[in-house]
């Protein structure tokens, strides 16, 4: 049963072969000490107060409730979420990619390790927990409202902040990449009013990869959302995605297709916020 362990750890990630509390205890401080820096100046006593809290995430009593399984998972959405937000602070070497007279613009660079990388800023009408909720809490519902997915499935989920999806991409259209499927670990944080979604490609044993799909490569992802410094009804919406879409598709289609996929993603929600709005409203009469 061990070594079956071992074997799916180091799929999930190489250093997951290490002490796991040592490494959810160092992953939980650089984590902090990250989202600090993120969220900017006023928000001290908050983060004072999450690192109070966070000695319980990494205690004997908290290592206990989950499986040696379970725990490489919750690290490897950690570390999704801190590589994300290492690549978000770094402002130099981004390139546009789209600017739409909506407001949505979408950004790209190259990183060593990774490959290309695309980030999509954008302010939305909606406050920051009514999005959170929609894309957090609602997951399994994206297939009704965004025709770029096929249906998104929550596999496990481990705790209050980290779970395990299976996902299934629509064709583009013409078929230019066919499609895909992912198995991708989700690491979501609410701290004080600023949002995460972040995520990574992982392995599941009640996932193979399925007939008749790709199965692509994802991350490290992460969606950043906080009110909106001139309207904090409003929120200020950043998407980090990478993606390896395997088989052979040329750079520039794919270039063209996932940032396409960012600005198409908003949209798309922007529609599903407010026709949910409208229900609400007429509930609420």
């Amino acid at each position: 049963m061990l070594p079956a362990t071992f074997k799916l750890c180091a799929g999930i990630s190489y250093r997951h072969m290490r002490n796991m509390t040592g490494l959810r205890k160092n992953a939980m401080i650089a984590i902090h000490h990250e989202l600090n820096k993120l969220s900017g100046p006023g928000t001290s006593t908050w983060i004072n107060h999450i690192r109070r809290r966070s000695s319980l995430l990494s205690s004997p009593i908290a290592e206990e409730t989950y499986s040696e399984a379970d725990q490489c998972y919750v690290q490897q959405g950690q570390e999704a979420l801190q590589k994300s937000i290492s690549i978000l602070k770094d402002q130099d070497g981004w390139q546009t990619e789209i600017e739409s007279i909506n407001g949505e613009k979408v950004m790209s660079k190259v990183l060593p390790g990774i490959g290309k990388v695309f980030k999509l800023e954008v302010t939305l009408e909606q406050q920051t927990g009514d999005l959170y909720d929609e894309l957090v809490d609602n997951m399994e519902q994206m297939g009704e409202w965004n025709p770029n997915v096929k249906q998104v499935k929550i596999l496990q989920k481990i705790g209050q902040e980290t779970m395990i999806t299976h996902e299934i991409s629509a064709e583009t259209p013409g078929n230019v990449v066919g499609p895909r499927d992912f198995v991708n670990v989700r690491h979501a944080k609410r701290r004080g009013s600023t949002c995460f979604l972040a995520g990574m490609s992982t392995q599941h044993p009640g996932m193979p990869e399925q007939k008749g799909f790709v199965r692509a490569e994802n991350g490290p992802t992460c969606i950043v959302m906080r009110p909106s410094a001139d309207d904090p009804n409003k929120t200020k919406f950043t998407w980090l995605l990478s993606l390896d879409l395997k088989g052979w598709i040329p750079k520039t289609v794919i270039n063209r297709v996932l940032s396409q996929t960012q600005v198409d993603f908003v949209n798309h929600l922007k529609d599903r916020m407010a026709s949910s709005g409208g229900i609400d409203a007429a509930i609420a009469c």
